[in-house]
């Protein structure tokens, strides 16, 4: 497990789904458990276990003092644009480097199922 200030970031066996209705976008039990202060936990998601065909790479980037920059895709499935929904840090700071290059989705806009 990494720890760096308010960030912890850990390994997690857990089976990890990504649904946008009845469509699974990823599904590992290879994922990258990230809590950050009072934010939400996110799952960052190996690029294999992610349906990479359904991600459209967008031009926004944001910065985060903590993690770095970071990219954003969007999803269009049954033509309803999911904009900017995932993101990955492709070179993230140093101590955040468990999670470079993994992707990550908003929970709050997609459907997240974990099992153990």
């Amino acid at each position: 497990m990494l720890m760096t200030s308010h960030i912890s970031i850990q390994a997690s066996n857990d089976r990890v789904r990504v649904r946008i209705g009845d469509s699974v976008v990823a599904d590992s039990r290879e994922t990258q458990l990230l809590t950050e202060g009072n934010l939400p936990p996110r799952h960052y998601f190996p690029r294999e276990d992610v349906a990479m065909k359904l991600l459209v790479p967008s031009e926004s980037v944001t910065h985060c003092p903590h993690k770095g920059d970071a990219r954003y895709w969007s999803i269009n499935l049954d033509g309803s644009p999911l904009e900017d929904v995932v993101w990955s840090y492709e070179e993230p700071l140093d101590e955040m480097s468990p999670i470079a290059g993994l992707l990550s989705f908003y929970d709050e806009r997609v459907t997240i199922e974990v099992e153990n």
